[in-house]
């Protein structure tokens, strides 16, 4: 399975390709796109061309994307969450399924806390991937949700297969996590 995951950024959206084969995790592509400075509709658009080039390059089976964070200052806020739809549209257009992930589950996954610093995720990555340099932050995070999806997608997996049966028991999911 090749996963594509997105840092998304209304100036940089970082991005990473992984490979999943079996337990195996394999570093195939990371990098930044960059959007130059003017209008935002343009901005968006080349966010949008850039992911389908990316899908079109890479062919990847699924994609996972960071959630925004609600910032301190509104605008930001809404900036970024339409950075985040330009991607998000640009990986439906592809037609990949796409799987969200907060910053807090990329830090559990990555690092085992949710308190992780950047530098401390971009060095799981370069473990994890067994990279020769270290990527940028950006292009760290994309990786992250990635693998944070290679990991989440097996789980999932087995949920939605016992879920019928948990579902005459009482139970049922909510949030990717099993309640009874």
């Amino acid at each position: 399975m090749r996963i594509l995951g997105i840092d998304p950024g209304l100036r940089v959206t970082g991005f990473g390709v992984i490979d999943k084969h079996g337990q195996k995790l394999s570093y195939v592509a990371s990098g930044v796109i960059r959007t130059a400075t003017g209008d935002l509709p343009s901005r968006l658009g080349t966010i949008f061309s850039s992911i389908t080039t990316l899908i079109e390059q890479h062919r990847p089976d699924q994609a996972s994307i960071e959630k925004v964070f609600v910032n301190v200052n509104p605008q930001s806020t809404l900036l970024l969450g339409q950075a985040r739809g330009a991607a998000i549209a640009g990986l439906v257009a592809g037609g990949l399924p796409v799987a969200e992930y907060t910053a807090l589950q990329l830090k559990q996954a990555i690092v085992g806390t949710g308190r992780a610093t950047k530098s401390q995720v971009q060095d799981m990555i370069v473990r994890l991937l067994v990279l020769s340099g270290t990527p940028t932050t950006d292009a760290a995070d994309a990786l992250g949700v990635a693998i944070c999806h290679a990991h989440s997608a097996d789980t999932v997996a087995a949920i939605g297969k016992l879920a019928p049966g948990l579902a005459k028991k009482g139970y049922r999911v909510r949030g990717g996590r099993l309640i009874g």
